[in-house]
């Protein structure tokens, strides 16, 4: 009886909780010239995948693909600007030659600037949102159809924590990940009577990797990476991970969560603190604007990690910082809104 049970247990929970081998499929992932998308592209190749880098600046993903097949993956690079959709269909053509099919797409590529929403030229807002929310788009409508006749596919997306709570002065940027967020929570509906066609969503926090060093800047601040940023790696992994074992949303880490729990319980309180201390820094600091990889491909480096501002802690001291960090502002939160 005992015996009977345990192995209806089992099997339900392999039914609920289907896991996707990947050694041999078909895997396309945009942005995979640098950053979380190198990562992400090396991770994939472990796997034995047959993988499709797409970026739009050729020298990166050539590199990206050599490293790729140093691991095992067979790879080849497909330049590609995500938001023109001709581009996008184009990717998948090419794509859909190596085995007749695409078995997972990851929607990674995006790109940020930062300052007064009214100092950064309209051209440069504009951008950020073709490519972020119109190239997720671009990507979905695209892969989408590919998925439904062979009636499975997981669209794996690197939303950020940004599609939770907004960056300050990142409003453009912002608007983008909300849009992510709401546009593919929607077409989880839409999928739900699709049992093997999934939707995943990763909401990371700010990353240990070249995309502060490429992102267009008229804050007049010229940071450095923070030394509680993720490593990359390890946000790759989750990525890998969701393709493996598919679900809806995702926090990849305790960070990413705490972040999302403090907006949630005192959402003014985070955001104007936080703009609050972006506009001191903005009155000290006076670098040059830059609009980085906005209106033309990254330059160097193509490489997973960005500078950080101080030595990189241990994972066990970032845990500790966490909890530490977590007690304060529950603390503070709970003073403010016990004062309201």
């Amino acid at each position: 009886m005992y015996l009977l049970l345990a192995k209806s247990t089992i099997a339900l929970s392999a039914l609920i909780m289907k896991r996707y081998e990947l050694t041999g499929k078909t895997v396309v992932i945009t942005g995979a010239s640098s950053g979380v998308g190198l990562a992400t592209a090396e991770a994939f190749a472990q796997e034995g995948c047959h993988l499709v880098l797409a970026a739009r600046g050729e020298p990166g993903l050539t590199t990206a693909v050599e490293r790729c097949r140093k691991l095992g993956g067979t790879a080849v690079a497909v330049p590609t600007d995500v938001s023109d959709y001709t581009q996008v269909k184009h990717l998948l053509a090419e794509a859909l030659k190596l085995t007749g099919r695409v078995d997972v797409w990851v929607n990674n590529a995006g790109v940020m600037a930062s300052g007064k929403f009214e100092e950064i030229p309209i051209e440069v807002s504009h951008q950020v949102v073709k490519t972020n929310l119109l190239g997720y788009m671009n990507s979905a409508h695209a892969v989408l159809p590919v998925f439904k006749s062979q009636h499975e596919g997981v669209l794996v997306n690197n939303v950020s924590i940004g599609g939770f709570m907004p960056a300050p002065y990142s409003a453009v940027y912002s608007s983008t990940k909300f849009g992510i967020k709401g546009m593919m929570e929607c077409l989880q509906g839409e999928i739900s009577d699709e049992p093997d066609i999934h939707i995943c969503n990763l909401y990371p926090q700010i990353q240990r990797s070249t995309g502060n060093m490429h992102s267009a800047k008229y804050s007049g601040l010229d940071f450095k990476i923070p030394p509680f940023a993720a490593d990359p790696r390890d946000t790759a992994a989750q990525l890998l991970n969701l393709a493996k074992n598919p679900k809806k949303n995702k926090f990849p880490d305790f960070n990413s969560w705490l972040l999302k729990t403090l907006h949630d319980l005192a959402p003014n309180l985070l955001v104007n603190t936080a703009s609050a201390g972006m506009r001191l820094l903005m009155k000290l600091k006076h670098a040059p604007s830059t609009e980085g990889n906005i209106l033309k491909p990254s330059k160097d480096p193509h490489e997973i990690y960005g500078q950080t501002l101080l030595p990189v802690p241990s994972k066990s001291a970032k845990l500790v910082l966490g909890i530490g960090l977590a007690f304060a502002a529950v603390l503070l939160v709970s003073r403010v809104t016990g004062k309201d």
